[in-house]
């Protein structure tokens, strides 16, 4: 009897670990994608990015990141309970000139959870340049649901691996306007540097 009520827990434990949907975010196992370290004026964030699910995104993200574009640059919009922005302004709050705009990867699969790195961008669906959030909670509404404009979403390309005492940190300084623009931190909130780092260096 004993063995019996074994095997049919062992059948119920096979059968709904089959049912359930693999996590969205993340690359498979035994896959090695790149890691960078952001560095801020808050401490320092170790980020992986997902390559294989958004390989024109991180391809942008990283030949920004090996021109130093992000060093000095600041996190310019701040929403606590929605998500932090980076990446496109100087502390004097001067746009700094970028690349071409890339296409949009919303439609990979990877979802807008808390601590998950994605391409900002304006109305127009393909008009990513540099810029990029990390999501303080879960924005399921940011996520990919339909080809148009009202659905296409804004696309994950990485998420925090170390780090999120620091997001939360700054998700919580205060902000005020500035240069004309909502929620911008009052002391700025600044990107010394981002660098690709090895996994094992990340924590060092």
């Amino acid at each position: 009897m004993n063995r019996t009520i074994t095997h049919i827990m062992a059948a119920g434990l096979a059968a709904l670990g089959a049912a359930l949907p693999a996590r969205a975010e993340g690359p498979a196992a035994g896959e090695n994608p790149p890691v960078v370290l952001i560095e801020t004026s808050k401490g320092k964030i170790t980020v992986r990015l997902f390559e294989k699910e958004a390989p024109e995104s991180v391809a942008n993200f990283l030949a920004y990141v090996d021109d130093t574009f992000y060093d000095g640059t600041i996190f310019h919009r701040v929403i606590a309970n929605f998500m932090i922005q980076g990446g496109g302004f100087t502390e004097a709050m001067d746009r700094k000139r970028t690349r071409a705009p890339i296409r949009n990867e919303a439609d990979n699969g990877l979802k807008n959870r808390r601590g998950t790195l994605a391409m900002a961008r304006t109305s127009d669906i393909h008009s990513a340049t540099s810029q990029f959030f990390i999501n303080t909670v879960d924005n399921a509404f940011l996520d990919h649901r339909s080809k148009d404009m009202r659905g296409y979403g804004y696309c994950v390309f990485g998420e925090v691996t170390e780090g999120m005492d620091v997001v939360d940190a700054i998700r919580r300084v205060r902000t005020g306007n500035r240069a004309g623009m909502d929620d911008v931190p009052v002391e700025p909130v600044i990107i010394h540097s981002i660098r690709r780092v090895e996994p094992a260096a990340a924590s060092e």
